[in-house]
Formats: structure tokens, C-alpha cells, sequence
């Protein structure tokens, strides 16, 4: 089954968080039986959005969280916090978290641990830079990420993990890797979690893509096999749009099935 995340990053207000997830279960709880989908707001309003999920099966999903219990982080999110608030599912390693805050491969990983350590399911996200990508590293930057974030992570916890690829010269540029780019990319992530683990969990994990999807570009990109869902930003403050991206997702679902 697909997967398709909203990431609302650092945007909406206390009405507009509450208007946008209404607006998300009245377009996308007919898919849930058909498409995981999840939305991540910031964290001032998990609770407020998570009451206007109710119990219609969209995910509650959290950016980012501390990697400690509890104690003297101040500014930081623990994991039983996001369990007290019902969230399901955790972003880690996003681009922004890497390339703007500063996180390190070994915070992101403690993070990855703590939050399986949970019982939550998480988000591991990788991707590289324009430079890197430029310089011939698309690969090698990507088999690193994603073999950093996983250390330590045993075969069992897998089925609570899916990585999300989200070039990072594609996020808030309005560039999206092509089918073709992004399903490279993904064969490659499929492969060494293969290598890493075995041949079962490399074909049983979901790959999302991330980099400026919009409602045009999904049906191009869900066609293609390697590809299992999306990791959407801008696109998911319109409800419409995001709509539009998980019935993209449903369809190309149905179609490799039938």
C-alpha cells in the first residue's frame, strides 16, 4: 500500500491548522483503506489537528523529535510526548533538519532509534545536493545516509520504517527529479537496504519521494514501481492539491496490481 505524507513544515496558525486537516479528511479519508496518508504539523498544533483527525484514519505524523527520554533539552519534543498526543509517525533526517539546523548522521540515527524504541513508526529521510549530484556523489551520499540512519535498527523494527528520498536541489524550488532521476535513485536505496538486511525487507519497505511534488507530476512519478508514495510539502497545504496526489498514488497502486 502507498504512502503519502504531508509535511506542513513551519507554516499555518492555530485556525488555519484546524481548516486544512478538516479539509484533508473530507478529501482523503475515502483513500485510507487504500493509501496510508499522514500529515505533519508543526508541533504547537499536533494536538488540535489530531482531534480534527478523529478516527478517520489519517495519520498523525510529527517533524522532528529529541532523541533523549526527557530531562533538561529545553526546546525539545520527547517521544513520549508525541505518544501522549496520539502521533503515529515521526520525520527524521529531513533536509532542512541536516542542511539548516546542523544535524549530524549520528543525532539523526539516535533519533531513528528512539523513535522505533517507541513503538512509532518513522520517516527517514535522504537525499543530496545539487553540488553533490553535479559532482557525480548522487549515490554514494544517498547509500551513506541512509546506511548512518539505520545503524543499529534490527530487521524486526523495519516494518515500523520508511525512507523518503527528497533531493535536496528539489525541495522549495519548484525543480522535481523526473521518474526516470527519482526511480534510479530509489533502485539504488532498495538495493543496499537488500544488502543491508535481506531481499524480503528490501522489497516489503516503501520508498517515498519528496522534492516540490505537485498534483501534476504525481501520476508520472507513482507509475513507476520503485516509487511507493510521497513525502509532500508545499502541495500539502492545498487540500485539493494533496488530494489529487493521493488518488494519484491509489491509482498507480491499483494499476501494478491488476
Amino acid at each position: 500500500m502507498p504512502f503519502v505524507g504531508g509535511n506542513w513544515k513551519m507554516n499555518t496558525d492555530l485556525a488555519s491548522s484546524v481548516e486544512l486537516a478538516d479539509d484533508i479528511v473530507a478529501g482523503c479519508a475515502a483513500f485510507v483503506d487504500r493509501c496510508d496518508v499522514a500529515v505533519f504539523p508543526p508541533f504547537p498544533y499536533l494536538q488540535v489537528v489530531g482531534r480534527t483527525l478523529g478516527h478517520h484514519g489519517i495519520l498523525l505524523g510529527a517533524q522532528d523529535v529529541c532523541h533523549m527520554p526527557a530531562g533538561a533539552y529545553t526546546g525539545e519534543v520527547s517521544v513520549d510526548m508525541l505518544l501522549d498526543l496520539n502521533v503515529k509517525v515521526v520525520l527524521v533526517g529531513h533536509s532542512e533538519r541536516r542542511h539548516v539546523i546542523g544535524e549530524t548522521d549520528d543525532l539523526i540515527n539516535a533519533k531513528v532509534l528512539a523513535v522505533l524504541d517507541a513503538g512509532l513508526d518513522v520517516v527517514l529521510c535522504v537525499g543530496e545536493t545539487l553540488e553533490q549530484r553535479e559532482s557525480g556523489r548522487t549515490k554514494e551520499v544517498n547509500v551513506h545516509q541512509l546506511m548512518a540512519g539505520l545503524r543499529a535498527v534490527t530487521p524486526d523494527s523495519m516494518e515500523q520504517v520508511t525512507i523518503a528520498y527528497e533531493p535536496v536541489w528539489a525541495i522549495g524550488t519548484g525543480r522535481t527529479a523526473g521518474p526516470d532521476q527519482a526511480a534510479e535513485v530509489h533502485r539504488v536505496l532498495r538495493a543496499s537496504i537488500g544488502d543491508l538486511y535481506d531481499d524480503d525487507i528490501s522489497e516489503s519497505i516503501r520508498l517515498q519521494y519528496g522534492g516540490s511534488v505537485k498534483a501534476k507530476d504525481a501520476a508520472g512519478l507513482f507509475a513507476r514501481p520503485e516509487i511507493d508514495g510521497g513525502l509532500i510539502g508545499g502541495a500539502s497545504l492545498d487540500p485539493e492539491q494533496f488530494k489529487a496526489i493521493v488518488a494519484a498514488a491509489v491509482d498507480a497502486a491499483s494499476q501494478e496490481q491488476e
